[in-house]
């Protein structure tokens, strides 16, 4: 029904949607009739109202006269009615200038980004660094923590790091470990995780390793090393920009806001939908059928560098977002990061 809505009904629910994301109240007919040039009266106003309610596209809270959209009438809004301009030049300047990178690991740069983010939205910014499988090897240490214990610290190209605890031979000397490290660096430098897995493994089953122990001790640590996926890693900023919309001022929607935020498990889970698509992606209110997200809504893009390794970084506000500010400081935002990591790679 709602892909049957005439130039007045759209006009109607576009005013609607945008009076209720300046002011998080019920948007009555006669605010519509007065503050909107669309030559209507509050009564023609009502009527079309009242249509919108029946499809679905709005809602009465309370015994409030006003009208609020329902999350269909905000995907209504974003796929149909929302238009999203292009940042001009000072504006893509000033948001470059936002950012602070030099000198900064990786790490701090991702922090940089959610950071930016929420400042320049006013809302909670998320940053999802590659998924660990989808980055480049560069470099791996095996650090010794106890007899049978080995921190490892793996460094992708673009200048991510990972740490694990692997089990080993106890009688490897610091001599040995680093021997193994510079024959590892030296061979599996500049393949993807993915490609480092098929050589190790195919040249764990080759027979010539068994006459050479170095060979043999630096594929198993580095296989034990590398074969498990590690956690994704998650940065979350201006958590607290949440609990101060109206949308969340109850302490049991606070409660619910503050776990899924410290658990990050479906923030990633949100994220990681974002990753296969292109370009900018909008996950309204409980589309994400998760009850702690319910009321949120999400914008994502991806980021990537030349070698390909994907990362997620995106907005999270509640269903009242103000989508045509948001959208585009998300799009440039990842194609500004784009650059960034593979510039990162260029210097190594």
């Amino acid at each position: 029904m709602a892909d049957t809505l005439n130039e007045r009904s759209q006009n109607i629910l576009e005013a609607i949607v945008e009076d209720y994301i300046a002011s998080a109240e019920p948007v009555g007919s006669r605010a519509i009739s007065r503050k909107h040039n669309l030559n209507l009266s509050p009564a023609s106003v009502r009527n079309v109202m009242a249509d919108l309610e029946e499809m679905g596209l709005l809602c009465s809270p309370h015994t409030s006269s006003g009208r609020i959209p329902t999350r269909q009438g905000f995907q209504y809004y974003i796929d149909t009615l929302l238009e999203v301009r292009n940042l001009n030049r000072n504006e893509k300047q000033n948001l470059r200038n936002s950012y602070r990178f030099k000198n900064m690991r990786m790490e701090d740069i991702m922090q940089e980004v959610g950071r930016v983010l929420s400042g320049l939205s006013q809302y909670t910014g998320l940053v999802m660094a590659p998924k660990f499988i989808s980055t480049v090897f560069r470099q791996i240490e095996f650090i010794r923590l106890s007899q049978r214990r080995l921190l490892v610290i793996y460094v992708s190209e673009s200048g991510l790091v990972q740490n694990k605890v692997i089990e080993a031979d106890p009688t490897l000397t610091a001599q040995d470990l680093e021997q193994v490290s510079n024959y590892l660096n030296s061979e599996l430098n500049g393949l993807s995780i993915q490609e480092v897995r098929i050589k190790l493994k195919r040249e764990l089953q080759e027979d010539r390793i068994r006459y050479d122990q170095l060979k043999k001790h630096a594929l198993k640590l580095s296989s034990a090393a590398l074969q498990d996926e590690v956690e994704d890693l998650l940065y979350v900023s201006g958590a607290s920009l949440m609990l101060g919309q109206p949308e969340f001022s109850t302490p049991e929607q606070m409660r619910r806001l503050i776990k899924t935020f410290e658990s990050k498990k479906i923030l990633i889970e949100l994220l990681d939908r974002g990753q296969s698509a292109q370009g900018v992606q909008i996950f309204i209110g409980s589309e994400s059928s998760h009850i702690d997200l319910e009321g949120c809504s999400l914008i994502t893009s991806n980021f990537s560098n030349q070698k390909g390794a994907i990362g997620t970084l995106g907005v999270i506000g509640p269903v009242r977002m103000n989508y045509s500010q948001v959208v585009p400081i998300v799009d440039f935002t990842a194609q500004l990061i784009s650059r960034v990591l593979d510039r990162e790679v260029e210097k190594k």
